[in-house]
């Protein structure tokens, strides 16, 4: 299975073949249990996005948990005046319970900056 620049030649070299005909030639091709042909489409546009530089991280698309929803960045002031950052961004940034922030109000943002750390851009 070809990958990275010799995938991005291959594709470009054989040009307007058969989709059937470019996976096979770039050798994304198993062999079923009956002795068949089984071609891999997600596997080889998958390798043709990482050649292209998309990356989609180990588990799928970065950014969609659970349900397959995008991370929208938006947060939004509860009933209870309660302002509430969900665990797919905690967990994108890699923050533990017990993790403390100091508060810091912008004209138009909230920063959150780590207790102890520094904050390098000022507004």
């Amino acid at each position: 299975m070809l990958t990275g620049s010799d995938l991005l030649t291959k594709v470009k070299d054989l040009g307007d073949v058969s989709k059937s005909d470019l996976v096979r030639a770039c050798g994304y091709v198993s062999t079923k249990k009956d002795g068949g042909e089984r071609l891999n489409f997600t596997a080889f546009y998958e390798a043709l996005l990482e050649a292209k530089g998309v990356s989609l991280g180990i588990t799928g698309v970065a950014g969609i948990g659970k349900g397959g929803r995008k991370l929208s960045y938006v947060a939004t002031v509860q009933g209870n005046g309660n302002l509430l950052i969900g665990k797919a961004y905690t967990a994108l940034l890699d923050l533990k319970p017990g993790d403390e922030f100091e508060i810091k109000l912008g004209r138009k943002q909230i920063r959150l900056v780590p207790a102890g750390g520094s904050d390098e851009e000022d507004d």
